[in-house]
């Protein structure tokens, strides 16, 4: 098919080399040799009389009009995906429909076991396939490569509908043979204390910073884990703490040797929020799947 003398097939190519920056991957990705992917690209550079990909050293990277192009061309593949992959009805116990969830650890501990309860309970025989999320979760979005973030509603995209599930307060975890767990915590103590945190891959502080910023609250880390989950285990034996959900704390005090006890000053409560493309707002599946997601919440805190 083309479109103003463009073979739209080529959109596809373009953009897994734009997504790969490698001709060799992008042609294993789409099943194709690398010499008919290596024409697409040259095609693709007379149509738009501009290199696109260039090596530099042992990467090819994108030159400024593939830069610009990028997005517009991801954006037209996940238009036409939607629209064609879309079905008019989605009836869960008959469907194998594959939906793809980014969660952090804390939401895969709390709150999806109650989903798939709640989905296996409606005879579903669809698949959940959940994803750890990434640095730029709205960018998961944008590519397709996500049905739906389970996030932070601080870290959600201005650009596509989102809906709160419930909000979070946070505690203290401290070994259950620790000062703490004997006398309390207070103020000075918490700041005085060394603290293990979670802080998410790529990113320079941890998830809670921004949360206690106003607060008064100060922390040592001495510590710093990849997952919430780790987190209050890792207090274990020593006399440090962790500042975890205060779901996550029930959770894990049923199994390890700790105590939970109150944050000695004030944090602000975070939002757990979905979001999903702006494009599948009414896709069936996805309407199923919000429902069951907000029924789950009922169940949790049930």
């Amino acid at each position: 098919m083309r479109f103003n003398k463009l073979d739209l097939n080529l959109l596809v190519a373009l953009d897994a080399m734009f997504t790969l920056r490698s001709v060799s991957r992008a042609a294993e990705q789409l099943h194709m040799s690398q010499s008919a992917l290596s024409s697409s690209l040259a095609r693709l550079r007379e149509y738009f009389d501009d290199e696109l990909l260039v090596q530099v050293g042992r990467k090819m990277e994108l030159t400024p009009r593939a830069e610009v192009l990028q997005e517009a061309v991801r954006d037209v593949l996940v238009r036409v995906n939607t629209t064609i992959t879309a079905m008019p009805h989605f009836d869960p116990a008959k469907s194998d429909r594959e939906f793809r969830i980014f969660v952090s650890d804390f939401t895969m501990t709390v709150l999806m076991p109650h989903v798939l309860a709640l989905a296996a309970e409606q005879g579903s025989t669809a698949r959940f396939h959940l994803l750890p999320q990434s640095r730029q979760p709205q960018r998961t979005l944008e590519h397709g490569d996500a049905d739906l973030l389970v996030i932070p509603q601080d870290y959600c995209s201005a650009d596509h509908p989102v809906e709160a599930l419930f909000d979070e307060q946070f505690c203290c975890v401290v070994w259950n043979r620790s000062q703490y767990a004997r006398s309390g915590l207070t103020m000075a103590q918490y700041a005085d204390a060394g603290h293990v945190v979670m802080q998410p891959p790529g990113m320079d502080r941890s998830f809670e910073f921004t949360l206690m910023q106003g607060t008064g609250l100060v922390r040592r880390v001495e510590v710093t884990s990849f997952s919430f989950l780790a987190a209050p285990g890792l207090v274990v034996g020593t006399e440090r703490i962790a500042t975890v959900h205060q779901r996550l704390a029930k959770v894990v005090s049923a199994s390890l040797p700790v105590t939970v006890l109150p944050l000695p000053g004030e944090m602000r409560r975070m939002t757990q929020a979905m979001q999903w493309h702006k494009f599948r707002t009414q896709d069936p599946g996805l309407v199923w799947l919000r429902a069951l997601i907000h029924a789950a919440v009922g169940r949790m805190d049930g």
